[in-house]
């Protein structure tokens, strides 16, 4: 199992436009560190992770916007937090309140969870 490490990624508007995960190149950053911070996974860590590959989740688009079709994908959709074979209950359960807490940037952004 991996150790994964949870964050809140940084963002510097919201958006709702339609969701593609973003590839490698879409970033115009060399720096993995800067990628990073668009993703609430990483199974290297933020600071220097070693891979792309290692970035789960991503959430906050090139352009630093927040996205909500992809908060709703990190949640609950084909490519979720719950889809990630090598993570434990609690860091999952981590992931999922880091989303739930940026779901809250958008007034009407449901995530078809529990409300409690």
């Amino acid at each position: 199992m991996s150790d994964y490490e949870v964050h809140e990624p940084e963002f510097s508007g919201t958006t709702t436009d339609d969701w593609s995960a973003p590839q490698e190149n879409d970033f115009d950053a060399d720096d993995l560190s800067e990628i990073a911070a668009h993703f609430v996974l990483s199974s290297s860590g933020f600071d220097d992770p070693e891979n792309f590959t290692d970035l789960k989740l991503p959430v906050v688009d090139p352009d630093g916007n927040l996205n909500s079709n992809a908060i709703k994908t990190a949640y609950s959709g084909g490519h979720s937090v719950e889809q990630i074979d090598d993570i434990d209950d609690d860091t999952k359960e981590r992931a999922e309140d880091v989303l739930e807490g940026l779901a809250d940037e958008f007034d009407d952004l449901d995530l078809g969870g529990d409300d409690g």
